[in-house]
């Protein structure tokens, strides 16, 4: 089965998907109920850098589509 997408776009693709991921990681944690407050809900981690992590896998995603090899 032949792939339409070059094999470094592939590798891209998959490493663009471990950054998201990551990114996600960084945001999840404990959750805040109604019997108790949690503060770490506001973190730096969950509020800043978490999502910039992900929003970077997305923009490095589209590239990773786009990107077209030179040929040689």
């Amino acid at each position: 089965m032949k792939s339409s997408l070059p094999k470094l776009n592939i590798w891209l693709i998959i490493g663009s998907f471990v950054v998201i991921i990551l990114g996600f990681a960084l945001m999840a944690g404990a959750p805040s109920g109604a019997t108790e407050y949690n503060p770490d809900i506001f973190s730096f981690r969950r509020i800043t850098v978490g999502p910039m992590i992900a929003f970077a896998g997305f923009v490095m995603m589209i590239f990773a589509i786009l990107y077209k090899p030179k040929k040689k």
